[in-house]
C-alpha cells in the first residue's frame, strides 16, 4: 500500500481479515460485530491513523453506542469466576433494548486501566465506563473527572465530591452477615482469605472480622491474587498454623471450592472439622458436596443496574447521585456446621 495513498475502509478490512461492513459497523460504534473483532479493527485503524469516523461523530456531537469495561484481573481468573459472567450478562441484557454495545479490555495495571480510558476517550470509542474494585484514595476517580468521562462505579462507599457515582454495594454488612453466622455457630477461631489487600471490600470485610475481637474471635486475613492455587496454598499455611481456624471465609466461590478441595485432600472433614463459607455464590457452590454456604447476590442484576444507571448518567445534563444496589442475602448451606 503506498503511503501516499489514503488508507480506505476496504484496506482496513483486507488487513483485519473482516468484512468492510464489520469495519464499518466497527468504527461508528455500532453493534454487530464482537468485541474482539472491534478491538482488532480499531487498533488497524490506528496504526494506519484512520479514524475519521470517530473524529466526525467527535464534531457532531454524537454518541459511539458502546460502553467500555476495563478489568484489572488476573485473566486465568474471569473465565472461572462466576462474579464476572454474570456481572458482564447483566450489563449487555440492559444495553440491547438501547442498541448499544459492550466494550471489554483486560489490563494488566491500575496504570494501563487508566490510560485504557484516555485512549477510548480521546478517539471516542466509548460513551461511558462500568468500573470496578475501587481502592482507597484510587487514582481512576480523579482521571475520570478529569477526562469528562461518564462512569459508575461499583463499589462498598458512596463517591466523593467530583469523582463518579457509585452503585453502593454495603460489604460492611455483607460481611458482619456472614462472620456473625459462623460466630453464632461458636466458631472462635475464623480466617478470611481475601482477593487482593488494596481492594476497599477486602479492607472492609477484613475489617469487620477484627471487630470481632470483643466477642473474643480470633480473627486471620490472607491477601491473594484471587486465584484458586492460591486460595489452596492460604488454606495449606493456616492448617500448618498451631492453632488453626475452625472456620474459613473465602472472597469467591471459585477459591472457596479450591480450598474445599485443598481441605478434602487432607482428609479434614468439611464441616465437622472445618467449617468454609464464601462471600460470592453461585451454581456450582450450591451443587459441590458438601455445598458451599455463601452469600448470595444477583449480580445479573448488580451489572443491569449498573449499566442502567451509566445509560442515565451519559443522557443527564449533570451529575447524578449515587444508588444502592440489591442486598446479598445469606444462603446456609452443608459446608458450615456448629464448631466443636
Amino acid at each position: 500500500m503506498s503511503p501516499a495513498r489514503r488508507v480506505t475502509i476496504s484496506d482496513i478490512a483486507r488487513l483485519a481479515g473482516v468484512s468492510p461492513g464489520a469495519v464499518s459497523f466497527a468504527l461508528n460504534g455500532r453493534p454487530g460485530v464482537s468485541a474482539e473483532t472491534r478491538a482488532r479493527i480499531l487498533e488497524v485503524a490506528a496504526q494506519h491513523d484512520w479514524l475519521p469516523s470517530s473524529t466526525a461523530r467527535a464534531l457532531a456531537g454524537a454518541r459511539s453506542g458502546v460502553i467500555g469495561f476495563a478489568v484489572n484481573r488476573p485473566a486465568r481468573t474471569l473465565g472461572a469466576e462466576a462474579f464476572f459472567i454474570d456481572l458482564t450478562a447483566g450489563v449487555q441484557s440492559a444495553l440491547a433494548p438501547h442498541h448499544l454495545a459492550l466494550q471489554t479490555a483486560l489490563v494488566p495495571s491500575i496504570d494501563e486501566e487508566i490510560a485504557t480510558y484516555r485512549r477510548w476517550r480521546s478517539s471516542h470509542q466509548v460513551d461511558g465506563v462500568v468500573v470496578i474494585d475501587p481502592r482507597d484514595d484510587d487514582p481512576r476517580m480523579p482521571a475520570l473527572r478529569d477526562l469528562a468521562l461518564p462512569a459508575v462505579v461499583i463499589g462498598s462507599l458512596r463517591s466523593e465530591p467530583d469523582h463518579p457515582a457509585t452503585l453502593q454495594v454495603d460489604d460492611e454488612r455483607v460481611a458482619h452477615t456472614l462472620f456473625e453466622h459462623l460466630v453464632g455457630l461458636g466458631h472462635r477461631r475464623i480466617a478470611y482469605v481475601s482477593g487482593p489487600a488494596e481492594f476497599q471490600h477486602t479492607r472492609l470485610r477484613a475489617e469487620a472480622l477484627w471487630e470481632l475481637a470483643v466477642e473474643g474471635v480470633a480473627g486471620t486475613v490472607i491477601p491473594t491474587d484471587s486465584s484458586p492455587a492460591a486460595a489452596s496454598a492460604a488454606l495449606a499455611r493456616l492448617l500448618a498454623d498451631e492453632v488453626s481456624p475452625s472456620a474459613v471465609v473465602f472472597d469467591s466461590d471459585v477459591m472457596a471450592i479450591a480450598g474445599l478441595r485443598a481441605a478434602q485432600e487432607r482428609r479434614l472433614a468439611v464441616p465437622a472439622d472445618l467449617s468454609i463459607a464464601s462471600f460470592d455464590d453461585s451454581t456450582v457452590a450450591a451443587l459441590v458436596r458438601p455445598s458451599i454456604t455463601a452469600m448470595t447476590r444477583d449480580t445479573f442484576g448488580l451489572g443491569a443496574a449498573a449499566a442502567n444507571f451509566l445509560i442515565d448518567q451519559i443522557a443527564a445534563s449533570a451529575p447524578l447521585p449515587d444508588r444502592s444496589g440489591s442486598a446479598p442475602v445469606l444462603s446456609v448451606r452443608e459446608s458450615t456446621a456448629r464448631a466443636h
